[in-house]
């Protein structure tokens, strides 16, 4: 009997294994289908996101070592993206014209300039994609919408999508977090990620943003697109902590052609 109760317990064991190794390799195959329909989207969505401008207004706060607001600027902007592929290699240039008087800083309080954080979706591109490890989160609903949950974390020597300026050098920065994307369409609903202590020795402790995006109709194409809405980026030092929001509203069509030529030696 005893026997017997051993080769059923060896059995049951083998069979969950087995439906262990399908669930797992079923999982593999649907983040697989997933990760292809968001980085065609992410794609698409580029190429429309150079073709609009929309209204961005930043919010700029430095705070103090007990999180107490120590100054803050408000700023709008017309915003746009001007997108250009060349050679495979894919270049992108922000644009921000000021609305209305530019606003001096009478306490002279040195605050943070935060930009390239509404196209943090870059991450999804075919172009950047290759340097991330994709991992299934399971879903997750909001505001009664069902989400996948798909975690990304750097690959140490890839193409980073993004970059820290500091004293006249660039440093890539090494993103890790969450995306929620929509199951059927792939398009992004937020994006949660941040760069942990990898830029210690250069003085930043931490780097933590969270973007936003929802659909933008146009009539003319007759479909929605889903742009950046809301930014968040919280950015500490040893010394300082800064904490900066953007929101973007008001997208219109706004078509730029670009064109580069290689100088004939």
């Amino acid at each position: 009997m005893k026997r017997l109760c051993w080769r059923n317990v060896v059995g049951l064991a083998l069979c969950a294994g087995l439906s262990l190794f399908s669930i797992t390799a079923r999982a593999a195959d649907d983040l697989d289908q997933l990760l292809t329909r968001t980085t065609a989207r992410v794609a698409d969505s580029l190429e429309r996101f150079s073709e609009v401008k929309c209204t961005e207004k930043v919010k700029q706060q430095k705070l103090s070592p007990d999180g107490k607001v120590e100054r803050d600027l408000e700023s709008t902007y017309d915003y746009l993206v001007i997108f250009s592929d060349a050679d495979g290699d894919l270049n992108l240039n922000e644009s921000r014209l000021p609305v209305g008087a530019a606003k001096t800083d009478k306490k002279n309080t040195p605050l943070l300039v935060t930009n390239g954080f509404a196209t943090l979706f870059l991450v999804f591109h075919p172009h950047y994609a290759g340097s991330f490890q994709f991992t299934s989160l399971g879903d997750e609903t909001i505001a009664g919408q069902k989400l996948a949950k798909v975690g990304f974390h750097f690959v140490r020597g890839g193409r980073s999508p993004a970059a820290l300026a500091l004293r006249g050098r660039e440093y890539p920065l090494e993103f890790s977090g969450t995306a929620w994307i929509e199951p059927g369409t792939g398009a992004i609903f937020k994006i949660d990620a941040g760069i942990g202590a990898t830029l210690e020795d250069v003085g930043l402790k931490t780097l933590h943003s969270e973007v936003e995006y929802s659909p933008v109709p146009f009539r003319e194409l007759k479909t929605s697109y889903w742009f950046p809405s809301r930014a968040s980026v919280d950015v500490e030092t040893q010394r300082q902590h800064w904490r900066n929001s953007h929101t973007f509203t008001d997208y219109q069509r706004f078509s730029v052609s670009t064109e580069e030529k290689v100088a004939s030696k």
